[in-house]
């Protein structure tokens, strides 16, 4: 049995024991579809995908890298990519998507965390984008300000079903994980 003395004596340390801080995550998900579109060029997770049918859109339609703004937005609780970037504004066409993902990072960074680690699956009948994954990852690595294994880029085919599958276009989805940034908050 623990004496009372003890329990105040522990009571008033309390605020002078080092308690490390708590660890905060959030986790965000993200996913967009754009169907193929003649007379532009393809780019997916920041990098042009040469000699391949482009996809329809008012930016540069990049789902890979629309679909991390919008896990980064999500994971912050700060809406959609349609809400920041909607395609009703002129300022928008043919914009570069990694200008959305660098604009959400400032809120990610303005609110006080990082990322911890992003994971994007390209889904794609068509062209084959495993020859293009790495340099996709070292862009995604960068927008997110991460060390190249903690983002990861992977390419998936449709087998033929749904719109995917009979090459209409192709979509993406995205997870990143958040993390408080201790420097950008203090002593937490």
């Amino acid at each position: 049995m623990i004496r009372r003395g003890v329990i105040d004596d522990l009571t008033r340390a309390r605020p002078r024991l080092y308690l490390p801080a708590v660890r905060s995550f959030r986790i965000g998900q993200g996913f967009d579809v754009h169907p193929f579109a003649d007379g532009r060029r393809l780019m997916l997770a920041g990098v042009e995908v040469p000699g391949a049918r482009g996809l329809a859109g008012h930016s540069d339609a990049d789902a890979a890298l629309h679909a991390v703004t919008d896990a980064l937005l999500g994971a912050i609780g700060a809406g959609d990519i349609g809400r920041h970037f909607p395609d009703s504004d002129p300022r928008h066409a043919g914009r570069a998507s990694a200008d959305f993902v660098r604009t959400a990072m400032g809120e990610v960074r303005a609110r006080g965390y990082r990322v911890a680690n992003a994971d994007v699956t390209i889904l794609a009948e068509a062209p084959r984008l495993a020859p293009l994954l790495d340099r996709m990852r070292a862009v995604v690595a960068e927008l997110l300000d991460v060390p190249l294994d903690a983002a990861n880029v992977k390419a998936t085919r449709g087998e033929g079903l749904g719109a995917i599958g009979r090459g209409e276009g192709i979509a993406a989805q995205a997870i990143v994980l958040l993390e408080r940034d201790d420097q950008a908050v203090g002593d937490g």
